[in-house]
């Protein structure tokens, strides 16, 4: 063979490597991802990129809240992410707008190590991959009895004691929910005793709060030493005032989860259900509560002591846990925020 033909053969070898490179290229699929976008670098880290690299694919994302997030899907018709993280009250506004379509099981060869409270939260629809729990944090030098029920919140010795989240927070619904069953009534078929009770309440509470900062510093100046809460502002108070400490309540905990979903205009819907095993993976759940990103669903991740103290963990306190009924809640919502801003306008 001449050089001439050698080097046209070489020539031609590496045009077809490069063509078939370039159409690899082109083929990749982009899985895109809407979700909070907190903890970025450790995200990145334990799932963005190892997700890649088994997937083959590009990863975009789309960032904001619950409620943003959720409307511009709407907006969308249900198109246009692959992959939608949301708490489980705003799942169940997208399941009832018919935002979402519902996962295919036999895809998520990881449900079966979850605790049965993530595998099928919403009927059919996404899983949970990681579980909160709202309950009261009280400043355990300044408050004496130790609170140890709901009931405690109306106690006469917390005049001007207590912070409430906002009726429009994720907790905040579920303070009506407390309140209706202190006066022994059911929230949705007794709105008025419910009220009436948060009537009562209001001499014990210093101010509500919207956001985790404002809550913390309502506790660090002292203004508010009880606190209804999301347990993730735990290690924030206690940074704050050292001695805040999680109650043991004789009546349990509220459930708060986050789900994964997929839109019901998903363009990559098999690669969605392989991301979505993937969270659920005993590795990444391992990983993430190590590091202090999310409190694991997944049965088989093991934690110290110490690593478990920030989270709902374990099947004992996650068996305690109170689950709420966010169809009702949620229809529900409008006119307790009417009510619930009337009181407290006052």
């Amino acid at each position: 063979m001449t050089t001439a033909i050698r080097l046209r053969a070489s020539a031609l070898a590496i045009g077809v490597a490069l063509a078939a490179s370039m159409s690899a290229m082109a083929e990749a699929k982009t899985l895109t991802i809407s979700w909070w976008g907190y903890n970025g670098e450790k995200l990145n880290a334990n799932i963005v990129e190892p997700f890649k690299k088994i997937c083959g694919c590009n990863i975009v994302f789309e960032t904001g809240n619950n409620a943003d997030r959720l409307n511009k899907l709407k907006l969308r018709g249900g198109k246009g992410v692959d992959v939608i993280y949301l708490t489980d009250s705003y799942s169940q506004i997208g399941i009832a707008e018919g935002l979402f379509q519902k996962v295919d099981a036999t895809k998520l060869s990881n449900l079966a190590d979850l605790y049965d409270l993530a595998k099928d939260p919403q009927g059919g629809y996404g899983p949970a991959y990681t579980i909160g729990r709202v309950g009261i944090v009280y400043d355990a030098a300044k408050v004496n009895p130790a609170i140890s029920s709901w009931n405690d919140l109306w106690r006469a010795d917390l005049k001007s004691a207590v912070t409430l989240p906002g009726i429009t927070t994720t907790a905040g619904p579920m303070v009506v929910l407390q309140a209706a069953k202190h006066a022994g009534a059911d929230a949705f078929a007794d709105t008025d005793k419910a009220f009436a009770s948060i009537e009562a309440l209001k001499t014990n509470v210093a101010k509500n709060y919207n956001t985790g900062s404002e809550l913390v510093n309502l506790i660090s100046t002292g203004e508010a030493k009880v606190a209804i809460a999301q347990d993730f502002t735990l290690v924030s108070m206690k940074a704050a005032v050292p001695t805040m400490t999680w109650a043991s309540l004789s009546d349990g905990d509220i459930a708060t989860l986050n789900t994964v979903n997929i839109p019901a205009g998903s363009e990559n819907v098999e690669l969605a259900h392989q991301f979505i095993n993937f969270i659920l993976s005993k590795e990444v759940q391992q990983l993430d509560a190590e590091q202090g990103v999310d409190a694991p669903v997944s049965t088989k991740v093991t934690l110290t002591p110490e690593q478990a103290k920030i989270w709902t963990y374990g099947p004992d306190m996650i068996a305690k846990l109170n689950r709420l009924d966010y169809v009702k809640l949620n229809d529900a919502k409008t006119d307790w925020i009417d009510r619930w801003n009337e009181i407290f306008s006052k």
